[in-house]
């Protein structure tokens, strides 16, 4: 396994890295976002590496940082998240950002990157919230608010609202507001926490 490269740049571009080492061996790297802004401008440079390798062949995936690596290594442990949606996650978002959409049910952010739809995002979010709360809490420097639990009446007024983009979260909290209220049906909840949206 490979799991750091530091060399000659021979070549960059927004999606690959071509690193001479000193051993005279050139690996071609795809990388995300934040490896182009790293290796930009310079002669020589390293980053952190996964490699897959498949019937059809053996692909390196490049990283800033140490952070960034974990987070793909999260991302492509998702059902129906390849190597390459990981990367594309990380070259829309960075990696922070990622942890803070996935611990606030952010549906609608995640599904914003090329490529990644609704329902993935979704399993996503489902799969890691609980690996990605550290995560999310170091990068915004406190801590995430958690969902309250919600009861079984109010769970279908807070699936409405998500259907129309909002967050878990907001979904939650509107509901709560509306109830204080005095809205009771499933309906009035909806109709009253648009409202206050």
């Amino acid at each position: 396994m490979i799991g750091y490269v530091k060399g000659n740049i021979l070549s960059l571009t927004p999606d690959t890295a071509l690193i001479l080492t000193e051993s005279g061996v050139g690996f071609e790297i795809l990388i995300s976002a934040a490896a182009y802004d790293a290796l930009a401008g310079r002669k020589e440079g390293g980053l952190y590496t996964y490699m897959q390798s498949r019937e059809d062949g053996v692909s390196l995936f490049g990283f800033a940082q140490t952070e960034e690596k974990e987070m793909f290594l999260k991302l492509i442990s998702v059902s129906g998240v390849g190597p390459k949606m990981g990367i594309a996650v990380l070259s829309g978002m960075k990696a922070g950002d990622v942890a803070a959409a996935i611990a606030t049910n952010d549906v609608k952010r995640l599904s914003a990157v090329k490529g990644l739809g609704k329902k993935t995002a979704e399993r996503i979010i489902l799969e890691l919230r609980e690996k990605v709360q550290t995560i999310a809490t170091a990068e915004t420097g406190a801590k995430v608010a958690s969902v309250p639990p919600v009861s079984s009446g109010d769970e279908d007024a807070v699936v409405a609202l998500m259907t129309l983009g909002f967050t878990r979260q907001e979904s939650v909290k509107a509901i709560s507001r509306a109830k204080e209220n005095g809205a009771v049906s499933v309906e009035d909840v909806i109709m009253s926490a648009l409202k206050g949206m």
